[in-house]
């Protein structure tokens, strides 16, 4: 278990698909409210976190997301509507390209985990967008039919094509991009703003999202008029969530309640853990690939921690008292 001092808000963590000991962070200054973003990629080095690199940005940066070809190349969502693409190897701090296509915060990013080549961003101008960042600088296609924020996009582990979004509109789509006229399905999966969502890496049909309402869903989505399971235990806003890699039934969330959860979904009772670590929001959340039950986290706290599920997280310092939880819950959240 350790934890690495970021400068600004953390945002998004997502460890490496190439380096089981490297991972990054994407951050924003003053709460994501206004001000810089910074990149960290760091290395775990037990027993500490060493930074390896950083980038920093004129806006806040929202999510980040590793390339799937290049051990050295990440994305990342900027609070200028842009997308950021660095080389770690790169003697410069500069973005070796930025996509510029948003009108408004982009808030997620996610690489092809199939095809490899291509990515996918989600923005608050309400529309996806389709990049192939080794052949072109515009985007391959727009997809474009929520009526509210989109706050996650993320590509199918199965199928190339195949990507899910949710929005304030309340709903999840699953667009599929060989189909050249619209989502391929609409499920209504919240009363309120849905924050996050995710494919389970083992069942093609189960999708997980997570809402204002407080609560995470499984759904099926050859079924979905009702949630497979509705996991209660957050406190506030559930703002971002992942299905584990390495179990069908393991499912991490984490909330605006200052919390992480760890869910099993074969158990009687599904909340396995609940960790306390942080002193502010936790809005990123992420599994290792190449370590079952090792775990990264990220809070407006200004701490990334890495521990294994089932030991005691890092124990961080006390965060000195910050603007109210309403103003700046208010200013990014989705609420």
């Amino acid at each position: 278990m350790t934890a690495f001092h970021t400068r600004f808000s953390g945002y998004a963590v997502e460890f490496s698909p190439f380096d089981e000991n490297r991972i990054a962070c994407a951050t924003a200054q003053h709460f994501g409210i206004m001000g810089n973003g910074l990149l960290h990629v760091l290395d775990t080095r037990w027993p500490d976190i060493v930074e390896v690199r950083s980038f920093e940005t004129r806006d806040g940066l929202y999510d980040v997301s590793w390339s799937e070809s290049n051990d050295n190349v990440l994305l990342a969502a900027s609070g200028d509507g842009s997308v950021k693409l660095w080389d770690v190897s790169a003697p410069t701090g500069l973005p070796m390209q930025s996509f510029e296509e948003h009108t408004h915060e982009v808030y997620s990013v996610d690489w092809n985990l199939v095809d490899k080549q291509t990515f996918i961003s989600g923005s608050w101008d309400e529309s996806i967008k389709l990049w192939d960042p080794g052949h072109s600088r515009t985007s391959l296609r727009t997809f474009k039919e929520h009526k509210a924020c989109i706050y996650s996009t993320v590509w199918s582990p199965m199928y190339a094509g195949r990507l899910a979004s949710v929005s304030g509109d309340q709903t999840a789509k699953i667009w599929d991009v060989n189909v050249p006229h619209g989502s391929v399905q609409t499920l209504r999966v919240h009363d309120h703003e849905v924050l996050s969502c995710d494919w389970n890496k083992y069942n093609e049909h189960v999708l997980v999202t997570g809402s204002v309402d407080k609560t995470v869903r499984v759904w099926d989505i050859r079924r979905p008029n009702q949630p497979v399971m509705q996991l209660k235990g957050h406190r506030h806003a559930v703002r971002r969530l992942k299905c584990s890699p390495h179990s069908e039934f393991e499912i991490g969330s984490c909330s605006y309640d200052m919390t992480l959860i760890v869910w099993d979904l074969a158990a009687r009772e599904p909340l396995r853990c609940r960790y306390e670590q942080h002193s502010e929001f936790v809005v990123g959340i992420d599994f290792s690939l190449f370590v079952p039950g090792l775990i990264a986290s990220c809070s407006w706290d200004e701490f990334v921690c890495v521990w294994r599920i089932g030991e005691p997280p890092p124990q961080l310092p006390r965060a000195a008292p910050q603007p109210s939880s309403d103003a700046k819950f208010a200013a990014r959240s989705g609420s």
